[in-house]
């Protein structure tokens, strides 16, 4: 399970090993390329200055710099970090959309959209449940 589009990932697990470090929800969404409700995750009002990781493997993806409010219910990001994700087209729903992956463990994360803010005018729409947040420590 550690590939997607004949792709080979730096971290690579059997979905049994995933079952065990993800909740099913997390493994639903990681693994299972599914979606969680929109407005369910706490993620899309965190506006807090930090970076958003990979819940599967804690990879960086994007950072507070780059969040906005899209209001469609998923934490959405205008850029990710450089060499952070990958792409995949996604042909499922009787549509096709980008598909947004880890670029470390593959781990299905949300989709990107033309429709963003500037300066890129995309949306990287995320399932928050695939995200973690890390807080910028204070310089204190």
């Amino acid at each position: 399970m550690g590939t997607s589009a004949n792709h080979e990932f730096e971290i690579a697990k059997t979905e049994q090993e995933w079952k065990a470090t993800l909740t099913p929800e997390q493994f639903h969404v990681l693994r299972k390329h599914g979606t969680e409700r929109p407005g369910s995750s706490p993620l899309d009002k965190v506006y807090d200055r930090g970076t958003y990781a990979c819940a599967a493997c804690g990879t960086p993806l994007f950072t507070s710099e780059t969040k906005f409010n899209s209001r469609t219910g998923w934490p959405s990001f205008y850029a990710p970090l450089e060499g952070a994700i990958e792409t995949t087209t996604d042909r499922s729903l009787f549509m096709t959309r980008v598909e947004v992956h880890c670029s470390k463990c593959g781990g299905h994360l949300g989709h990107v959209f033309e429709d963003g803010p500037a300066p890129t005018g995309q949306r990287y729409c995320m399932n928050g449940v695939s995200l973690e947040f890390v807080p910028e420590k204070s310089s204190d």
